[in-house]
């Protein structure tokens, strides 16, 4: 019998738990990818940078340097994923598992994840936006946002699954319209020009961590 070794751990906590936060710490997550990709023409974008600075810090005070507070709208989406799964269960006859926090085993990074498919063959990427967000989603498509997008890539990545369906889930219309789901394909080639560049960025966040990087000791 062929055992499946996966590239990463899952810590079974409560997403914004204090062990979820603390298995974040200092770690590059999805929510986090479009940052870590931002460029400009000269320089380091400062979203990049920024990113950097606050995963040192964290990896060297050991404290969290994410923001934990939400807007209202932020805590509305969160209340409405529940039924969202839910409606994505319906519409696609899949089962969807949840889990806490997947850690990629040799870097530091990983995911949080809205829900995986089987043996994480398939991702569910959950968005319960405003109504008038879910309404310009509707109108766009198969186009996912860019943002959005990183994060499935690094979620992809981290996990090894074959694909990932972002939904748009919004309760306030009719019900063939309630839900947009688009499905990313893995694309190997993306997968490990993104693995690349988060490699080369965390180099970077353990370079500048590292005690020597503090104390100027060489």
């Amino acid at each position: 019998m062929i055992t499946r070794v996966r590239g990463f751990t899952v810590l079974e906590a409560a997403q914004r738990s204090p062990a979820w936060f603390a298995a974040r710490l200092g770690r590059l997550t999805a929510s986090r990818a479009a940052d870590m990709l931002a460029t400009l023409k000269s320089g380091e974008a400062i979203s990049r940078r920024e990113l950097r600075r606050q995963l040192v810090r964290e990896r060297q005070t050991g404290q969290v340097g994410e923001d934990r507070l939400e807007t209202p709208a932020m805590q509305a989406g969160r209340a409405r994923e529940p039924l969202a799964r839910e409606w994505y269960e319906a519409l696609t006859g899949a089962f969807v598992t949840q889990t806490g926090f997947l850690a990629h085993r040799t870097l530091q990074a990983g995911v949080s994840l809205d829900g995986h498919v089987g043996d994480y063959l398939g991702l569910l990427e959950l968005k319960c936006p405003t109504a008038t967000t879910h309404a310009d989603y509707l109108a766009a498509g198969d186009q996912i946002p860019g943002a959005h997008r990183k994060q499935i890539i690094h979620a992809l990545w981290i996990t090894g699954a074959r694909w990932c369906d972002w939904m748009s889930f919004s309760p306030e219309f009719p019900p063939d319209l309630r839900a947009v789901v688009v499905r990313v394909d893995r694309d190997e080639r993306e997968i490990a020009s993104y693995a690349l560049a988060a490699t080369l960025f965390l180099r970077e966040v353990d370079a500048a961590a590292a005690p020597h990087a503090r104390t100027g000791v060489r």
